[in-house]
C-alpha cells in the first residue's frame, strides 16, 4: 500500500519534464508520456518552490507568507496539486 503524500513529504521533479513560463503562468510536459498540466500563476509559483527545495512544508510555509489564504486552503489546495502532478508523472515522492 503505497502512503498518500502530505505536508511532510519532499517530492523531485522527474527529469524528464519540461517547464515554460509565460507571463505568470506555465506549462509542465512530460516527454516521455506526452502529458501536459497547464498552471495558472499560483501553481506556477508552487512549481517553481517544488523546485528550489521539494518539500511540501516549506511550500507552505512561503506561501502563506506570500499569499492571503488560510492554512487549511493553501494546505488542501496544494496537497491536491502536488497529487495531480504526483498521478501524470510529472513528480515523484522521495521516501
Amino acid at each position: 500500500m503505497s502512503v498518500k503524500i502530505n505536508l511532510n513529504s519532499r517530492v523531485q521533479i522527474q527529469d524528464d519534464v519540461l517547464f515554460q513560463e509565460l507571463q505568470g503562468e506555465a506549462v509542465l510536459l512530460n516527454l516521455k508520456t506526452g502529458v501536459y498540466l497547464g498552471l495558472n500563476q499560483i501553481g506556477t509559483r508552487i512549481w517553481q518552490l517544488l523546485q528550489e527545495d521539494g518539500a511540501l512544508s516549506r511550500v507552505m510555509d512561503v506561501m502563506l507568507q506570500e499569499y492571503e489564504v488560510t492554512e487549511e486552503k493553501l494546505s488542501q489546495d496544494l496537497l491536491n496539486l502536488v497529487g495531480q502532478m504526483e498521478k501524470q508523472g510529472l513528480l515523484t515522492e522521495v521516501r
